[in-house]
């Protein structure tokens, strides 16, 4: 299966009538739901119009003029992706091996 993505949630936050963060939520799936192969995890990230450096990130503009695809591409997917990988890797591909007890050992007699 392919890992869908799904913008599952956008706040913004407005100042004299234009958005200047976004809060993003992010849904990753992967695998068929309710089987042993289906994995699915939450990210959110929140993204300020300009950096630490005062550089521009976003152009500030009124939360109408905003489209999905613009909100979308203000999450780090690249590095979620990363994350996601890892995570459908270690909890599905190759989850731990847990040791199994033999609750029928019995003592040696010496």
């Amino acid at each position: 299966m392919a890992v869908t993505k799904t913008v599952t949630g956008a706040t913004p936050y407005e100042q004299d009538g234009n958005v200047v963060r976004w809060d993003v939520r992010m849904q990753y799936e992967d695998g068929i739901e309710n089987t042993a192969s289906y994995y699915t995890s939450t990210f959110d990230t929140q993204v300020y119009s300009t950096d630490d450096d005062d550089e521009e990130v976003f152009e500030e503009k009124a939360k109408g003029s905003w489209t999905l695809a613009e909100i979308t591409a203000l999450a780090p997917t690249d590095h979620w992706d990363t994350i996601f990988a890892s995570q459908y890797d270690s909890v599905i591909t190759n989850p731990p091996v847990h040791p199994e007890p033999d609750q029928n050992f019995e003592l040696p007699a010496t």
